[in-house]
């Protein structure tokens, strides 16, 4: 039985009295949820830090790139010739062999990068000019069968919706502009985008649904369950809301049924995960946002039990999700190969979407454990360090046949990753503004980067800061700026591989016998916890305090290389060990091994001593064997200077 520990320290300081008002576009964002995250606009990422220069790279290499990308594939031109056909329909374009009818999201998503960064480029309105003018008079927006109505997309179907289970992707594009669009819009204030978007979605609503003359269909690419919940948040207009949950009720019920897209069976009956696993990652994430917004248990359960599934059969040691690419599925349970390994990038970043909607929901520790070990290195691996290289498939093992690319012809990933990394800010805190005796609401720190965030308590204004050089070191200082609410609970996330939890269930554990401590001191007054001193539920250092202006928080958790071990279950594993550090996971590359590194072995009594190095300009903390030399990189960091050898699980020396 696990233990998830935490700490419950009473302080008490002075409070300051109220004196200012956040403004609307900071303030933070109820989506239903128990516990309410916080908007991207109102966390400032430090420059010149590990996620400040991920950042920087968005903003300067990835955004530009992708715009860039769309114009030279002929993205934007899409829409341009369904303007044109618009205007004068004897006028019809070929739609070109090894196009998608989903290449309109590309654009979709990199206006939502753009938006995140709240960087404004100058093509920005001009390339919404251009999406709008594609827009039919009713609100039908799709440019690959407007551009040619008598002969669209082979997967689109003769007439609208009639493919949408099969490959049409018409509602796949809808939830990518409804993402877009409420991202623009908050970070902007803008309408231009947003009204785009609500016109399609209101056509939807009026087309798409279980009712005598309306199209009767689900998403054969699941997003706009998620996409529409977003909008009802967004507008207030209930509708919205009905449509993302009539999408999901009658999944399983309509034509087509099959594992692939999750249709097998009604949603409330799943309880693996199955098919297709960047579909199934944000159906599920949809789930959680229709269950938090209608209170639907039924909703939860079944989440819960995929959720479960995931985690103790399904999920790499890097947080990847997806075994196969026969399908981009998820394999059976503990079918978790290595070299063949799909992990798809998009499945990366649903499998974000998930962990952080289940922790808004339930409030434990665990979900982010999974989210930030995802985050760090299953996602994290499909861009380069310097934003212009990407991954499809993110394997833990090649014999040089991977290679990082520019652009791919399907260019999901690199556009999901220009939209993802730009809105990681959303994810470093969360709150529950509902008064108790603690104070005014509870503050969640769940992700420890250096930042500045102005949070809304009740109306009431708390800035705090963060400084760390996590993930390179376990040391983090968090302190007061401002206060207006007075006393209120500061919940500081517990990563589970402080307390030897490498993930919330069995599929790995640590083979070192290594037992980390932490520390925590309040103002200087140091106190020192040992995780078998501690006794929670929820995985968090739990502070109540009247807080006061220039209060500091210090934490330090003992971070040092650890050695893992699979489930004997996972066939692929058995016999070998992986080594991490914090949230990181390690491997070794070519080039900094003279041995061949499919000769290397470890024990789990191997001891290391951390090295720097540089790879692609940037400094990353290698891990160095003290008896052989041998020398392991961060997976996130590996396929930067060619192709070559590389591998995650190790032999293990017996």
């Amino acid at each position: 039985m696990k233990t998830i520990f935490s700490l419950l320290v009473a302080l008490s300081f002075s409070q300051l009295p109220l004196n200012s008002k956040l403004s609307t576009l900071n303030s933070q964002l109820n989506q239903g949820y128990p516990i309410n995250p916080v908007a991207f606009t109102s966390v400032k990422v430090t420059p010149n830090t590990f996620w400040g220069q991920r950042l920087e790279a968005s903003r300067n290499v990835t955004i530009p790139l992708a715009f860039s990308k769309c114009e030279e594939s002929k993205r934007y031109a899409n829409f341009s010739n369904a303007a044109i056909h618009l205007k004068d329909p004897s006028k019809v374009f070929e739609i070109k062999k090894g196009t998608f009818p989903f290449d309109d999201t590309d654009p979709y998503k990199t206006i939502e990068g753009a938006s995140y960064i709240l960087q404004t480029y100058p093509d920005n309105d001009s390339v919404l000019n251009v999406i709008a003018s594609a827009q039919e008079p009713d609100g039908y927006l799709y440019t690959a069968r407007t551009q040619n109505p008598q002969h669209p997309h082979d997967w689109s179907g003769m007439t609208r919706w009639s493919s949408e289970e099969q490959g049409s992707h018409e509602l796949y594009n809808l939830g990518h502009m409804v993402e877009g669009a409420v991202a623009h819009y908050q970070a902007t204030g803008s309408r231009k985008f947003l009204d785009i978007a609500i016109r399609f979605a209101d056509l939807v609503c009026k087309e798409v649904g279980p009712n005598p003359g309306q199209a009767c269909v689900v998403p054969g690419h699941q997003i706009a369950e998620m996409a529409l919940a977003r909008l009802y948040l967004a507008t207030g207009d209930k509708k919205y809301l009905d449509e993302a949950k009539f999408l999901l009720d009658y999944r399983g019920k309509t034509k087509v049924k099959q594992e692939y897209s999750q249709s097998h069976k009604p949603v409330v009956e799943q309880d693996e995960a199955v098919g297709h696993a960047v579909r199934a990652a944000y159906m599920y994430a949809g789930m959680a946002d229709v269950a938090a917004l209608t209170g639907d248990k039924d909703y939860i359960k079944a989440i819960d039990a995929i959720w479960d599934n995931i985690v103790t059969k399904k999920l790499y040691i890097t947080g990847g999700i997806g075994a196969t690419g026969n399908g981009e599925a998820f394999g059976k349970n503990y079918e978790l190969p290595n070299m063949t390994a799909y992990c798809e990038t998009c499945a990366a970043i649903g499998n974000v979407y998930v962990n952080h909607r289940l922790f808004l929901l339930h409030g434990e520790s665990k979900y982010y454990d999974v989210l930030e070990r995802t985050l760090y290195n299953g996602l994290l691996s499909g861009v380069s360090l310097e934003g212009n290289g990407f991954f499809y498939p993110n394997p833990l093992e090649s014999e040089g046949q991977h290679e990082r690319q520019p652009w791919f012809g399907c260019a999901c990933c690199p556009s999901n990753i220009c939209r993802f990394i730009p809105s990681l800010p959303g994810y470093v805190y969360s709150l529950t503004p509902t008064p108790s005796p603690m104070g005014e609401g509870s503050i969640y720190v769940n992700l420890f980067l250096s930042n500045t965030a102005t949070l809304n308590l009740n109306g009431k204004k708390v800035v705090l800061s963060q400084k760390t050089d996590y993930p390179w070191s376990g040391d983090i200082t968090l302190k007061i700026e401002e206060n207006e609410a007075g006393k209120f609970r500061l919940n500081i996330r517990l990563p589970g591989w402080v307390y030897n939890q490498v993930i919330p269930s069995d599929l790995y554990t640590y083979a070192d016998g290594k037992m980390p401590k932490f520390t925590v001191s309040v103002n200087n007054r140091k106190q020192l916890f040992f995780p078998s001193e501690i006794e929670s539920s929820n995985g968090y250092i739990a502070m109540g305090a009247e807080w006061k202006k220039g209060d500091v928080i210090k934490i330090h958790f003992d971070m040092e290389p650890r050695i893992i071990r699979a489930n004997e279950n996972v066939e692929a594993d058995r016999g070998m060990l992986c080594v991490e550090r914090g949230p990181l996971v390690y491997c070794i590359e070519h080039p900094d091994n003279t041995i061949n590194i499919k000769e290397a072995k470890i024990s789990a009594d191997t001891q290391f001593k951390t090295g720097k190095t540089k790879i692609a300009g940037t400094p990353v903390t290698t891990l160095v064997t003290k008896d052989t030399g041998l020398t392991l990189i961060p997976y996130y960091a590996w396929c930067h200077r060619g192709k070559g050898n590389m591998r995650v699980w190790i032999p293990e020396k017996k």
